[in-house]
């Protein structure tokens, strides 16, 4: 640093302010001061900061080997938030969602000292994971369902809401009930989105169809659209996922079933491919860069905090929206 400051003719206290990005720094200072480092091949030592600071401004994020859109997308918009924000991420993935492997993650990511962790937690085995970890190490959960008696901050997408308004939209355009194309039991996000259906057909009077869980691809949906092609009577489908639809679609282009003349079908993530199916499906748009902006807040308020006045932890929901395209219409 007094390299740096010696080169462009400043004190070593100027090149500090610049490379934290202080605001009172004249332009014209900064400029020297960002030419000389990069004639020197200045960087700054990181380890020697953590020992000053106390603080490696790194996070620590827990996700699963997937190829789920959701998942996927939660992970990018959480190193998004976290890097614009200025801080590295360190990224340990798991095989299983089950404690052990969960537990063995947040060791390796506080082994490498990092300021806090933001899990994905599609099931409760992760959120049950993190409460054994080290005291005075800061987390986040983030998707799932959960209870809102969580003993850490969590934030989620409401999979409630966002079914309650998909199924409320099929029913607003005429049609008598929604049969509903399932994910996976086991899976609180999926059953969360079986609740709001439900809640919502019996609020209306509406016949509430038995269900047949599946899985989160297009194969699952594929298998649950055959047998309600079948089915005269199923004029509007909500699909647990956009991938689900897009097996549906192709069960009901095989039946020669129209959609949406002969059935209405709704997705849920809004995909970016889910505008090119055929028809373009209507699904709810999930937030993901809102849901990691959110969950980096949540754990930066955290870190702030000093341990003995901590408040209660903060439960943060971001709900879907309606997407319309062109795969649902008015009942016949």
């Amino acid at each position: 640093m007094r390299d740096v400051a010696k080169l462009a003719g400043v004190s070593h206290q100027t090149v500090s302010r610049v490379i934290n990005d202080h605001p009172n720094v004249r332009a014209e200072t900064r400029e020297r001061v960002l030419a000389a480092m990069r004639s020197l091949n200045y960087r700054r030592n990181l380890a020697a900061r953590t020992l000053a600071t106390r603080e490696s401004r790194t996070l620590g994020i827990i996700g699963f080997e997937t190829t789920l859109f959701g998942p996927e997308s939660m992970l990018y918009g959480i190193e998004s938030a976290a890097r614009a924000a200025g801080y590295l991420v360190s990224v340990a993935t798991v095989r299983e969602l089950a404690h052990r492997p969960v537990l063995e993650a947040v060791d390796r990511l506080a082994q490498h000292d990092v300021d806090g962790i933001i899990a994905i937690s599609p099931k409760p085995a992760v959120t049950t994971a993190l409460t054994h970890a080290p005291t005075g190490l800061p987390c986040v959960a983030v998707g799932g369902a959960g209870s809102g008696a969580d003993p850490f901050p969590t934030v989620r997408i409401d999979n409630a809401t966002g079914a309650r308004l998909a199924t409320q939209h099929l029913l607003d355009l005429g049609h008598a009930t929604v049969h509903h194309a399932a994910g996976p039991p086991d899976w609180p996000e999926a059953q969360a989105r079986v609740d709001g259906w439900r809640e919502t057909l019996y609020a209306a009077g509406a016949v509430v169809p038995p269900i047949s869980p599946g899985w989160w691809d297009a194969a699952a949906g594929y298998e649950q659209g055959r047998r309600l092609a079948a089915d005269p009577a199923v004029t509007a489908i909500f699909c647990a996922n956009d991938r689900i639809a897009l097996g549906v679609l192709r069960a009901l282009h095989e039946a020669g079933r129209r959609v949406p003349q002969d059935v209405s079908v709704i997705g849920f993530d809004d995909m970016p491919d889910s505008g090119y199916f055929l028809p373009p499906l209507t699904t709810m748009h999930q937030d993901f860069g809102e849901l990691g902006r959110r969950a980096l807040s949540l754990l930066l308020n955290h870190m702030s905090q000093d341990d003995g006045n901590a408040p209660p932890p903060s439960h943060v929901l971001v709900v879907p929206e309606v997407i319309l395209r062109s795969s649902t219409a008015p009942a016949r």
